[in-house]
């Protein structure tokens, strides 16, 4: 183990970037950060994290936010739930603990939307606190490397890991460690590595019994449920109209505009014939316009195709009251998800 550790902190000392987030012991920027991380690349996640120190550079800036600002703020990283959860738990702190972040790993992983792995990075990163941060990364590094066949989706394997995990920090500065652990699988030790150039490929399991692409050993894969959204854009000269998602499902809380979701792809003129369209908008008071291509946007566990169907609005008064009427221009003041986004910049204003 400790010639392990040893390479694994050489190299980190040596590679390791040069991100915003490592310049601080801040919990807040720290706590930021993971969640920001969280199921997002770092080139992209980097962004928003600026964006965020800087819009709410304290907790208190962030309880004091209202949640369409944060929404608003987070679009475009998709799993709005963590937007959420991060605003609520702002809220929590700067009510209920006089605006300071706890400071060990059990009262940290009391928070909403922090589990195992977050906690144990906030408490090494921000307190020095030996407790191994093990995320998709490291499983890939620890797996390998050891040889480690359990599944690391389950109870037994993520116990096994967490132990193995803990046993390698008890020996080195937390801080450093867990981010060399993490930096290690996020560059060298990735899906489909460069063996040759690893400075532990003379000790690696894995590469010794040519098991490189075999570990880490998943064993649940998710079913992927496939949903069918019909967007409605209804338009006048200077205006649109949009709904916001209110039901316990993916975007809580985002605009769009009204949607009818069907079991498949279903014709046009069934969707303008439906209950749910008239639900909407008067039929006699439309025109039908341009209908885009049937596109796909991918989620962690739901598999969206999705189009718009454009409607010139003739009278207004045949549109719905439960409808937001929105200016075009103000349109981008809306937090919406990441595919309303692309087809607002790139197609509602032709």
């Amino acid at each position: 183990m400790q010639h392990f550790n040893q390479i694994i902190h050489a190299w980190y000392r040596h590679n390791k970037r040069d991100l915003p987030w490592r310049q601080t012991t801040d919990p807040y920027k720290i706590w930021l950060s993971e969640i920001i991380l969280q199921q997002t690349r770092i080139e992209q996640g980097t962004s928003y994290f600026v964006r965020f120190a800087e819009t709410f550079p304290t907790i208190k800036h962030l309880a004091n936010a209202s949640e369409e600002e944060v929404l608003k703020l987070w679009q475009g990283l998709g799993y709005y739930t963590r937007a959420r959860n991060l605003h609520a738990t702002a809220k929590k702190i700067s009510t209920e603990m006089n605006g300071l972040f706890p400071n060990t790993y059990e009262d940290i992983k009391k928070l909403r939307g922090i589990g195992d792995y977050t906690a144990a990075a906030i408490a090494s990163i921000a307190f020095g606190l030996p407790h191994a941060a093990v995320d998709g990364n490291v499983y890939r590094v620890l797996s390998r490397y050891f040889g480690i066949q359990a599944p690391i989706d389950s109870a037994s394997g993520k116990k096994e890991f967490k132990q193995l995990a803990q046993e390698l920090i008890s020996e080195m500065p937390p801080h450093i460690h867990n981010q060399a652990m993490m930096e290690f699988g996020a560059l060298q030790c990735v899906p489909a590595p460069d063996c040759p150039a690893c400075p532990l490929n003379g000790s690696c399991y894995a590469l010794t019994k040519n098991m490189v692409a075999q570990l880490p050993v998943k064993q649940n894969k998710p079913k992927v449920r496939n949903r069918y959204f019909n967007y409605l854009v209804l338009l006048t000269n200077e205006s649109t109209y949009l709904s916001r998602r209110t039901q316990k499902d993916i975007w809580l809380g985002l605009y769009e505009f009204p949607l009818i979701e069907t079991s498949s792809r279903s014709d046009v003129c069934h969707i303008v014939e439906s209950d749910e369209f008239r639900n909407f908008v008067n039929p006699e008071h439309v025109i039908l316009g341009d209908i885009s291509n049937w596109e796909t946007h991918p989620l962690s566990h739901q598999r969206i195709h999705y189009r718009f169907i454009k409607f010139a609005v003739g009278k207004e008064s045949g549109i719905s009251e439960t409808l937001i009427r929105t200016n075009k221009k103000d349109i981008f003041n809306f937090a919406v998800p990441r595919l309303i986004e692309t087809f607002i910049n790139d197609n509602i204003w032709e």
